[in-house]
């Protein structure tokens, strides 16, 4: 939209985008813990909305849509970052279960079953699950990896092509693409069809689970320790030397 003078009308493009920008912050929302706020993610992502207006020319090869996506996105997930949505403590016990899926792994020769991983945490299986499911929006990669001081080197350090001043892409365009391939390839197989109904069909948790037969918080439990075994193959590959 132009007003009389060609120029484009910020107002009028805000007002037509909102409610993309309302669709992937509840996109967005439903793969997080109920603590985050459905409009918090919105006002981010409005500011992201925004910037994409004020940065978007013609010449950028995309339509406005499809680089607005991008910028939406990015602001959300900047908001997530900043406000710590994941407790730290939550972090530090998923850090426990990955190490036991270490142990385990390197003891057993595969992956280890759940009732096995709550064994070895000195959990019942039902503690454990429980615990899988106050941990949901586990993710796979946080920035403090990259700073991580219960180790003497940082775990992602070794993914990372060169110090380009933002780790994140490099790991986009290293070894790291690589290791999460492998990694989901040696997911158990009831887990790898969960990852890729979520990250590649898009399906929320409630749909996963009426796919799978199961309900959607035994899905949010069984999602969190499929992303705590990635973590626990790339770290153990990162030290193994095999990134």
């Amino acid at each position: 939209m132009y007003t009389a003078s060609g120029k484009s009308d910020k107002n009028s493009i805000l007002t037509e985008h909102a409610p993309l920008v309302k669709r992937l912050a509840y996109q967005l929302k439903a793969r997080l813990p109920p603590s985050v706020e459905v409009d918090d993610l919105v006002q981010a992502g409005m500011i992201g909305l925004l910037d994409a207006v004020n940065r978007y020319e013609d010449n950028h090869g995309a339509q406005f849509e499809t680089y607005a996506i991008q910028r939406i996105r990015g602001s959300m997930l900047d908001e997530l970052r900043s406000s710590d949505w994941l407790p730290r403590g939550v972090r530090q016990n998923m850090r426990k279960i990955e190490n036991a899926m270490n142990l385990l792994q390197q003891k057993l020769g595969r992956p280890p079953l759940e009732t096995e991983i709550a064994k070895q945490l000195k959990m019942s299986l039902l503690e454990y699950q429980e615990f899988l499911g106050e941990s949901g929006g586990h993710q796979l990669v946080y920035y403090e990896d990259f700073h991580d001081t219960d180790t003497k080197e940082h775990f992602l350090d070794h993914y990372c092509a060169d110090d380009s001043g933002d780790p994140l892409q490099d790991l986009l365009h290293g070894d790291f693409r690589d290791a999460v391939i492998h990694a989901i390839d040696s997911l158990p197989e009831r887990e790898k069809i969960l990852m890729g109904l979520y990250y590649e069909q898009e399906l929320n948790l409630k749909e996963i689970g009426a796919v799978m037969g199961v309900s959607e918080s035994r899905i949010s439990q069984i999602h969190s320790q499929a992303v705590a075994r990635l973590r626990a193959s790339l770290r153990e590959r990162a030290w193994t030397g095999l990134a």
